[in-house]
Order: structure tokens, then sequence, then C-alpha cells
């Protein structure tokens, strides 16, 4: 008897055999997921013709070098060349193991895998990925300032103003123990931005949180620039790095999803 899969590459999550999932079972146009742009190819010998395609370890949207002087090309390359190509080929050398997770979107597979707190071999790997690639979006050359329109209204509304978020934020990377991630969140069924620490991998995708912003708290994220000054790099991050453009984009999609009442209007 054939098993159930838990996911599948499209939209519609429609249960699939063992043997349907498979990858070499399949043809190979179908090796490629979600327009990934990298695959992790995996061979017996170099003759083989046996390939396996899970993830890629996706670029960040700038060049390397385009964040200096306040994260570095040096911290980049090591940050998302090794530390983010790790996670990429650590979870696909787990997924060529499990071909019941194979065609689980990221998200997916983030959901399916951490198994209500009891979490599967894959999901620090798979979560990891879906943190790195938001996190280096979640940054832009000339960075800062402050966010503007709705999602400045929303933060005021919630926080009192923006100056009481920028600090709550910063208080909540400081007081994080341990290596984890700070976000920027929107609350579905409380219908209200907040601010959450996670530990490890773990991200607000777990409880259906939608994910505004985030910032990397682990040590290699800021050790080379910064050393152990994490307020520094908090506030570095805020002052010039932070994306506004990216949560604003991120907060009207949210706003799909998330009733959040009647927009202001301005009055002439």
């Amino acid at each position: 008897m054939s098993r159930s899969a838990f996911c599948s590459s499209g939209s519609n999550l429609v249960p699939k055999t063992t043997e349907a999932l498979n990858p070499l079972n399949r043809p190979k146009k179908h090796h490629y997921l979600n327009g990934r742009q990298r695959t992790n190819l995996y061979q017996k010998n170099h003759r083989a013709s046996k390939v396996l395609a899970y993830y890629g370890l996706r670029s960040p949207p700038y060049k390397l070098d385009a964040l200096e002087p306040y994260m570095s090309q040096r911290t980049l390359e090591m940050h998302w060349g090794e530390h983010h190509g790790g996670y990429v080929d650590a979870l696909n050398k787990q997924l060529a193991k499990n071909d019941l997770l194979y065609g689980c979107t990221l998200e997916e597979l983030i959901k399916v895998t951490y198994n209500n707190g009891n979490p599967l071999p894959e999901f620090n790997n798979a979560a990891q990925v879906w943190n790195h690639d938001f996190f280096w979006e979640s940054m832009q050359p000339g960075g800062g300032s402050s966010p503007i329109l709705g999602l400045l209204q929303q933060i005021e509304k919630d926080f009192g103003s923006f100056t009481n978020f920028r600090e709550k934020f910063i208080d909540a990377a400081l007081k994080l123990f341990g290596s984890g991630w700070v976000w920027l969140v929107l609350k579905r069924e409380e219908k209200h931005l907040a601010i959450v620490k996670t530990s490890n991998a773990v991200n607000p995708l777990v409880w259906n949180d939608i994910p505004i912003l985030n910032l990397d708290m682990w040590e290699h994220a800021y050790y080379l620039d910064y050393k152990n000054d994490k307020a520094k790099y908090a506030n570095v991050f805020m002052n010039h790095l932070v994306s506004w453009n990216a949560a604003m984009a991120r907060m009207a999609r949210a706003q799909a999803f998330v009733n959040l009442g009647e927009p202001k209007i301005p009055v002439a």
C-alpha cells in the first residue's frame, strides 16, 4: 500500500503517492521546483543520469558589497555563501532520503516539519533557508529612515509611535537569549502588528503569523563587523539597512488576508 504525501508543488495540496513523488519516476522537466535558479545535484558517479533537484541558494537582491560600510562584503560572503548555503545543502541531503516531502513549497515544508512543536529533522534547515531569504530582502542599500503610508499608520496605531516601535524592536534584539531572530509580524487573529522573538530556526509561519520584517541575531550575522556589540548592530540595522520598501510591500500583501478596517482617507 502506498503512503500519502504531505504536500504538492502547486497551490492546491493534493495527496500523492510515494511512487508519484519520487523524482526519479518523474520526467526531467518536472525536476525543478518553484522556479529555483540553482539546484543541487546528487549523482552516484560522474556518468550517472539520476538527478534530484530540490531547493536552490537564492542570491541577495543586491551585490555582496552593496551594504557597506554597515554590513561588509566579507560578512555577506561568509553569512550568505557559507552559512545560508550550508543550510540549503544540508536540507537537500535530508530530502534526498525522504521522498514524502518532495514537492513541498518551502513554506509548506516548514509547517509540516514543525510537527506541532515536535520538529522533524528537516525543520531547522528548511526554516533557516526561508529565514535567510527573508532577511536578505529585509535590507537594502540606503535603507533605514522610517516607513510611510499604511505601514507607518499601523505601526503608530499598534505601538503608539514609530519611535516606540523602534525602541521595542531593538530592545527585543538585545534581550533575545542565545541565537535566534526578531520579527515584526501581522497577527492574523488579533489583527495587529507585534514584535516577536524566536529561538534558533523557529519562525512565525508555524503560528500562522505573517512576517513583515526580520533581524538575524545569530552571532555569525554581526560578529565580523561588530564583534559582540549587539546594540550597535541592531541600531545600524534600523538606521541604515532595513528595507521599508520591502516591509510595505509585504504589509500590502498581508492585508489581502487580514482585514485591518477601513483605510484612512486624507482630508483635502
